[in-house]
């Protein structure tokens, strides 16, 4: 089979509805678009049929990329179960997303431009994950941010959007370059980049808590904890949502915020051989999880409480990652893309619908006007809360259990997961009975159609039972499993969600409890208002970096250097306006500046002969 097509076809359609200048026919851009993802799914489908079969791992090598002394990275790829997972997210919800974009967008007059971005973006992803060098997996790992710039500012006429966009790319380059930094470390060390031959050469070079692992390893999580939106560089997923709701649920579901989780599984080898990186990768996500989830409760953008929910998620993913519960970091991606991607587009088919309304206590009463979306809804929401017998909860509670098994801050970690559980549920329910119960507030004025309705059906069906896949990933990383665990933590698992949907009952849709006289309190009010502005987080930025930076730089607008080639620039003036002032269009001047030049030169030239 020709896996190299798996990335080229999306690559190949983006670069068509470039060319194209936006005048192809829509239904010709929605085949190309949509078609080009779909037929790249079906090879993936067909590729991890076959790694089933036969748990045979594939290289394949393209050509030689770069070949300088002993520096020579090929383009090659390298199909592991962990790779044909990922593959398969990224296509199969890919494929939804972009299914559902075509009525989403059908309206929109740049509707050429966004799938090429769209394509684009599947293509840079799947060359990311597929690749066998680190070399290559930055290109694609640079690829998903650019196109994360391109689609946050789709919209680019408002300002707000640019700025959202620059942030998006400004934020997430500062652990680009850290990961870069990162790179040149290993293969200054290691001599190599191919991943396989890098993670045999660091086991046989370095021992467990080295000094050069660590830093390496170090660099590696500054890339991902920017790509993947966690503690302290989160801040440009929220502001995100600027761009269309596909966009988002791509991003949070399909691609580039899970490009940090997976560079870390890929290169677990390096991470186990710095146990100090990885219990840090524990804590920044037991941070990050429980950061997000307390911003949550506070918001009233349908979108950014989503947002805050996929920082909250793949908070637990690096949980999970930090504890070496690698296969069940992974699990939770997967789970995490099917109810993610179907929040994401159930959220956007009621924005659709109802004249592109984004607060929810602008909704209400919607169960009854939108029955598909409510019920896609609560199905989402269930499993991101990880109710019993979701696909949420087998992965949620995996990860909870392996924090449990380690020594010492095992309990703790268990504990701040647990916590964020309960916030996840109260939250996603907050957000459920707010929109979809009580008094109507805005009427929608039409219906979702089929091309959003049946993506909302599938990602329903695998929210539900995508726990009880079995993912082939038992060759990639090393067999875990858990010990005697007591059932008291096992109940105490199963039901905190429940009591977070009991809390959301009571709070927002039985009303037997009320908090309104705290929220309103002076002290109350100031805690809402710190945790709606994301614990100010993005104000200490600007404060720290941002104001300082741009005072700096309008002070050292006229700096010295400057002075040298404004002189250049005034000489160049001079000299233009004096030759100019010679030609005045009378031929005596000519002839008299012609006779003057021969004596000038017949006297030079007598003297040097004398």
């Amino acid at each position: 089979m020709a896996i190299w097509l798996i990335p080229c076809l999306p690559l190949l359609s983006a670069t068509a509805l470039i060319l194209s200048t936006g005048r192809m026919p829509r239904p010709l851009a929605a085949l190309l678009g949509v078609g080009s993802v779909g037929l790249s799914a079906l090879l993936v489908a067909l590729l991890a049929q076959g790694y089933l079969a036969d748990g045979q791992v594939r290289e394949i090598t393209l050509w030689t990329w770069i070949a300088v002394d002993n520096f020579t990275p090929r383009i090659a790829f390298y199909i592991d179960g962990l790779t044909v997972v990922m593959m398969s997210v990224i296509t199969g919800v890919g494929f939804l997303i972009h299914l559902y974009s075509i009525e989403f967008m059908w309206e929109d007059e740049s509707f050429c431009r966004y799938f090429a971005y769209m394509n684009l973006f599947v293509a840079a992803m799947l060359l990311l994950v597929m690749a066998d060098n680190l070399l290559l997996l930055y290109l694609g790992w640079e690829g998903v941010g650019v196109c994360s710039y391109l689609l946050v500012g789709f919209w680019y006429r408002d300002p707000a959007n640019g700025l959202a966009a620059r942030k998006a790319f400004v934020v997430t380059r500062v652990g680009d370059t850290a990961m870069a930094l990162g790179l040149f470390l290993l293969f200054t060390h290691l001599g190599t980049l191919d991943i396989q031959p890098m993670m045999a050469a660091a086991n046989a070079t370095w021992q467990v808590g080295d000094t050069l692992p660590i830093i390496a390893t170090a660099l590696l999580l500054g890339g991902a904890v920017g790509k993947s939106a966690q503690l302290p560089l989160h801040t440009w997923l929220p502001d995100a949502m600027a761009g269309p709701t596909p966009v988002s649920a791509l991003i949070h579901a399909a691609t580039m915020v899970t490009a940090g989780v997976y560079l870390i599984a890929r290169n677990y080898e390096l991470f186990l051989l710095a146990p100090p990186t990885l219990t840090a990768v524990a804590w920044i996500g037991l941070a990050t999880l429980l950061l997000a989830a307390f911003t949550a409760l506070a918001q009233h953008d349908i979108k950014r409480i989503l947002a805050y929910s996929t920082i909250s998620q793949i908070g637990y993913m690096f949980l999970a990652l930090g504890v070496g519960a690698f296969a069940s970091g992974i699990f939770h991606l997967m789970t995490h893309a099917f109810f993610k991607a179907l929040l994401f587009l159930a959220a956007g088919a009621v924005i659709h619908c109802l004249h592109h309304e984004h607060n929810i206590f602008r909704m209400g009463g919607l169960r009854t006007r939108l029955p598909v979306v409510f019920w896609s809804f609560l199905i989402g929401s269930a499993a991101l809360a990880a109710l019993p017998f979701t696909s949420g909860f087998y992965s949620k509670d995996a990860i909870l259990l392996s924090a449990w098994e380690q020594p010492d801050i095992g309990p703790w970690l268990w504990a701040g997961g647990l916590l964020g559980a309960l916030l996840t549920s109260i939250y996603s329910f907050r957000l459920v009975f707010v929109v979809f119960f009580g008094q109507a507030q805005t009427e929608p004025d039409r219906q979702p159609g089929w091309k959003m309705s049946g993506p909302l059906a599938l990602l329903c069906l695998l929210s539900l039972i995508g726990g009880w896949f079995v993912l082939p990933l038992t060759e990639v990383f090393p067999a875990g499993g858990h010990g005697e665990i007591s059932h008291t933590i096992e109940y105490v698992s199963i039901g905190t969600p429940l009591l977070g949907l009991l809390i959301a009952y009571l709070l927002f849709l039985g009303r037997q409890v009320s908090i309104d006289s705290l929220v309103k309190s002076p002290t109350g009010s100031a805690v809402k208002n710190f945790l709606f502005n994301g614990w100010r987080i993005d104000s200490l930025y600007d404060a720290l970096w941002v104001r300082p930076f741009t005072a700096l730089t309008h002070w050292w607008r006229n700096e010295p250097v400057d002075w040298l080639y404004n002189a250049v620039v005034a000489a160049s003036r001079w000299s233009h306006r004096t030759l100019l002032a010679l030609q005045t269009g009378e031929l005596r001047w000519y002839a008299t500046s012609m006779v003057f030049g021969l004596v000038l030169l017949l006297a030079i030239m007598l003297r040097n002969a004398a």
